[in-house]
């Protein structure tokens, strides 16, 4: 008896994508949070492609520090209501050596998923998972990140930092989920729920 399969590689057949492979579409949130501007990016994927659908930024610098965090998870509920995401991707908070900028921030992502339902699942991502799924280096600069998210999502114009950042959110998740699917559906992308 041989040691190998007889069957050339060549024959191999892998197995047919299922039906919903075709027809199931996910939008995806992807936020930005920061506690003076909060970007945010609305993409739908639907056979692998991703499309923008919205994209902009919460500025409420000119509020009170603690009026801020109500108008962003105020903000952020009128969006989901509007847009009504299968899924939100947020990028993880960078601590530096700046303790105050840290606790800022953490309070502006606290405020930011807590407008987010309970039936809608969250997915966070480090800061240079994201570059390195959009841009394919860990260390790229933000207008590099904003140009690749103008040539991937065929946008008109390069999008503002924030609103880029946030993109670049929903595109990296984006990914991930292509990536899963392909590793346990059989080499079929197949969009659904976690």
């Amino acid at each position: 008896m041989s040691r190998y399969r007889t069957r050339s590689w060549r024959a191999f057949e892998p197995p047919a994508a299922g039906p919903l492979a075709a027809t199931l579409r996910l939008r995806i949130l992807g936020l930005d949070p920061g506690s003076r501007r909060t970007g945010f990016g609305v993409i739908e994927c639907e056979r692998g492609e991703l499309r923008q659908v919205a994209h902009g930024c919460l500025n409420v610098s000119s509020a009170a520090p603690a009026a801020r965090l109500r108008l962003i998870f105020e903000g952020l509920r009128a969006l989901l209501s509007e847009h009504a995401p299968t899924e939100v991707a947020v990028e993880r908070v960078f601590v530096s050596r700046n303790v105050d900028s840290a606790l800022k921030l953490g309070q502006a992502r606290g405020a930011a998923l807590c407008a987010i339902p309970a039936e809608v699942p969250v997915f966070e991502y480090a800061p240079r998972a994201i570059k390195l799924a959009v841009v394919g280096s860990g260390g790229a600069e933000k207008f590099q990140v904003a140009q690749m998210i103008r040539v991937l999502l065929a946008l008109p114009d390069r999008p503002a930092a924030d609103a880029a950042d946030a993109l670049a959110v929903a595109v990296c998740h984006a990914h991930q989920r292509q990536l899963h699917a392909r590793i346990h559906c059989g080499g079929a992308p197949h969009w659904s729920r976690a």
